[in-house]
């Protein structure tokens, strides 16, 4: 049998250690039932602080090359998703 090549999620939620918000952003990613995503955590990375620092958490659909900010709530992110 072949191994299957690790393909990434098509999600990415960009967050931060000890926030707050990114957890009930993770909270409400739950609760719409998200597809499995990434979680890459900003701190200590200039690139991605400087891009993300005021906004997180983001969710970034990779294949569509779009983001939703946060606040967001289970309705808004399933309408995100189904775009």
């Amino acid at each position: 049998m072949q191994d299957v090549p690790a393909v990434a999620p098509p999600l990415t939620l960009f967050q931060r250690d000890d926030c707050h918000l990114c957890d009930l952003a993770l909270d409400v990613l739950a609760q719409a039932r998200a597809p499995e995503f990434e979680s890459v955590f900003i701190d200590d990375n200039d690139t991605l602080e400087a891009r993300y620092g005021v906004r997180v958490p983001v969710l970034r659909d990779e294949t569509r090359g779009v983001e939703l900010d946060w606040p967001f709530d289970a309705a808004t992110v399933l309408a995100f998703l189904s775009r």
